[in-house]
Formats: structure tokens, sequence, C-alpha cells
């Protein structure tokens, strides 16, 4: 009989942590906390992925060797845009790819078609890959967005987020059609998502991965929280 090993059952499972703009996950404070996400995806051999404020992402490149995304990016090229997240500037800097229309900073789908356009227009150049994960908070609204071929598509209700009701547990159904919808694109759920229980739950339905942010951000002890999801 072969022995179940849960390391060796997530290993094509992803872990995304969204900092959120949580004094815990800015600054010094997070590039501590991907040195802690680094370590823990080195030792479990498991992807871990930083999504970081993009003000924090050359330093914490600097510190670090997984993949970091940033939290969002706007649509225009480089030049006369003050203010605005630029794709090609976030590359320099060290990102690997980025969230779309969170619930927390929702944008029009023309917006999320626009940005993706431009990223694949990159690929085609021959640039250094870019991943693209669009949020969406209802299956209407990834009926719709699943068109634009993102590389990732996140279902998060929006109510549960930041909540310890995880979607998991609440509304398996949904993921289950959710992942039908994807079709080839990987799913990952998120939204009050904090236990190893979860994490089993949402591969079992078919996700890729999950989307965590406060559960471990804000947890006491980062590391060791980790270290139970997984």
């Amino acid at each position: 009989m072969t022995r179940f090993n849960p390391v060796k059952q997530m290993e094509d499972f992803k872990i995304f942590i969204n900092f959120k703009t949580y004094p815990q996950g800015t600054g010094e404070k997070a590039v501590d906390l991907v040195k802690i996400c680094e370590q823990v995806s080195q030792e479990k051999n498991i992807d871990i992925i930083a999504v970081v404020q993009v003000v924090d992402l050359y330093r914490i490149k600097k510190e670090i060797e997984i993949p970091v995304w940033v939290q969002h990016v706007d649509p225009f090229e480089q030049g006369q845009f003050t203010g605005f997240t630029n794709l090609e500037t976030v590359i320099e800097a060290g990102a690997s790819g980025t969230l779309l229309n969170h619930s927390e900073h929702q944008i029009p789908p023309g917006t999320v078609k626009q940005v993706i356009s431009r990223v694949k227009e990159r690929e085609s150049e021959e640039v250094k890959e870019f991943k693209i994960m669009v949020c969406c908070k209802t299956l209407g609204q990834m009926e719709r967005l699943v068109k634009f071929k993102p590389d990732y598509i996140a279902y998060e209700i929006a109510e549960l987020i930041g909540t310890k009701t995880s979607i998991c547990e609440t509304v398996p159904r949904a993921i289950r059609h959710a992942v039908e919808i994807c079709g080839k694109i990987p799913l990952l759920v998120g939204a009050g998502v904090n236990s190893k229980k979860d994490l089993e739950v949402a591969k079992k339905l078919g996700a890729k991965g999950v989307l965590v942010s406060s559960a471990v951000v804000l947890a006491e002890n980062p590391k060791k929280k980790l270290e139970e999801l997984i």
C-alpha cells in the first residue's frame, strides 16, 4: 500500500499570500514576511507567491528568489501617465505577475482586457514572462472575464474576505461550477481560507491553489501558520 504523503499531494498546488496594505506586510516587515514564504516554500516543496504593494517590490526582490507579484497593474504604456502602475516598470522591478479586479480594487472588464492584451503583446516579443490572475466575486462575473484568457482565475466571495468563514466550507458546489467555467484555466479560491482542511477541500474540488491574506499576514507566527496550512 502506498503511504499517503500530504506534502506530495500539494506539489502542484499554489498558495498566493496577498499582503494587502496591512502594516504587518509593509516595508521591512514585508521583506521579513516574504523571507518566511520563501523558507516554507523551499522546505515544503510548494509554490508560495507573495502578492505585495508595488512600493515594496524592489526592496523585496533584492532579498529573495521566489516569484513576487504586485496587487494591481494599469493598462497604460510608459510615458505621461502620472500616478498609474505601469507594466514595464513592475517587470523591471522584479514582478512575476499581478492580480486584477480584486474585490477591493475592481476595474471595468474593458480594462482587464486591455492589461491582458498588453501582456500578451509583450510575450509575443519574447520578453520576460508575466502572469495575470483575474479575481471574480460571482460566477456570472467569471463567465464574462474568463473569455479574456488570463493565466489564473480567482474566485472570492466578497463578504467572506477577512473572515474565518471559508468559501471552501460554505459553497463547495459553486467552486465545482467555477472549475467547469474556467476549463483549462487554473482556478484559485479565496475568502476566509484559514486551515489545512480548506486547502484539502479546495484541491479535492478541482482548484489549483488558494488566495490567502489575513490568516497568514496577521498571524502571530506567520511561519507556523503557513506550515499548518500545508
